[in-house]
C-alpha cells in the first residue's frame, strides 16, 4: 500500500484530526485535495503548520499531502503540525529530540468541556436571586 519513501503521521487537536503523507519532493502543501493557500487563509495557521519542518530544516524536501476533519481552522492547523512531527519521526528518528523539546510531539489534550445540568453552560451559572 505505503511505499518506503512515503512516511506517515496521525495528528490530534482539540476535535481535529489529521492524516498527514510526506513524499520526497519540492515543498507542496495539499489540504484536503486543495492547496495550502486555498484552504487555510489566515497567515497564523499556515506559519502553525510549517513549525516542525523549519525547526529541522526539511522545508523544501517533502510534498504533503494532508487528509483533516473536524474542529476549526486553528484545531485543523494544530492536528497537522502534530502529524507532520510524527510523520517526520518515521523519515528519520533521530529527530525524535529536537521535536521533543519544542513540545511538537506532545498531543495537546485541552478540549471543550461539556455544558452540566443546571447550568447556563460548562461553568457558567444561571443568575441567582434571594426573592
Amino acid at each position: 500500500m505505503a511505499s518506503t519513501s512515503t512516511y506517515y503521521g496521525t495528528g490530534r487537536r482539540k476535535s481535529a484530526t489529521a492524516r498527514v503523507y510526506l513524499r520526497p519532493g519540492s515543498g507542496r502543501f495539499t489540504v484536503n485535495r486543495r492547496d495550502l493557500d486555498e484552504y487555510f487563509r489566515r497567515e497564523t495557521d499556515k506559519m502553525i503548520l510549517k513549525q516542525p519542518l523549519q525547526l529541522v530544516d526539511h522545508v523544501d524536501t517533502f510534498d504533503i499531502t494532508i487528509n483533516v476533519r473536524g474542529g476549526g481552522t486553528t484545531g485543523q492547523a494544530g492536528a497537522i503540525k502534530h502529524g507532520i512531527s510524527r510523520a517526520l519521526l518515521q523519515f528519520a528518528g533521530d529527530l525524535r529530540p529536537t521535536l521533543k523539546s519544542a513540545g511538537f510531539l506532545t498531543r495537546d489534550a485541552r478540549i471543550k468541556e461539556r455544558k452540566k445540568y443546571g447550568q447556563k453552560g460548562a461553568r457558567a451559572r444561571f443568575q441567582f436571586s434571594k426573592r
